[in-house]
């Protein structure tokens, strides 16, 4: 089925209860630190090591405001710094362990939460998630390429 075959108004319906959906289980995990910090965090563990103008533009913040996180971050334990193999010049920044231990237990904590909520509906309801499953994955896929943009 194309978009065009599907009902007016569909794509919209469903875009807002996903946001909703999204947003609401945002505000349920732990305010431990700023969503772009958090988002950057998960930017590094899906990417690997990026560089600040990279993260910056993937996050939407300006290079000196990324600058200023990285440090934090970096005070924290949670990224360093490192010289890129293949151009001395570049400098990357990379997940610690502890970093990716966070994002970790971030990630398990919003699957949990959805998780609780799921085990609300109904059999039939459950069935449709299991059926959309391929889309929302797909749909996943493309926000990251959208947001993420190649990696450099």
């Amino acid at each position: 089925m194309s978009r065009h075959d599907t009902a007016p108004g569909a794509s919209a319906a469903i875009g807002a209860a996903l946001y909703r959906l999204a947003t609401r289980t945002a505000r349920r995990l732990p305010r431990d630190m700023s969503l772009t910090s958090a988002a950057t965090l998960a930017t590094l563990d899906r990417t690997g090591p990026r560089r600040i103008t990279d993260l910056a533009a993937v996050e939407g913040v300006t290079q000196p405001a990324m600058t200023t996180l990285v440090r934090v971050l970096e005070e924290s334990g949670l990224v360093e710094r490192r010289g890129d193999a293949s151009d001395k010049r570049v400098t990357l920044v990379c997940l610690t362990q502890a970093g990716a231990s966070y994002v970790h237990t971030r990630r398990q904590a919003g699957v949990h939460a959805l998780e609780q909520l799921i085990d609300e509906l109904t059999g039939d309801e459950i069935e449709a998630l299991v059926a959309a499953l391929p889309a929302l994955t797909h749909l996943a896929e493309l926000e990251s390429q959208d947001r993420e943009g190649p990696k450099q």
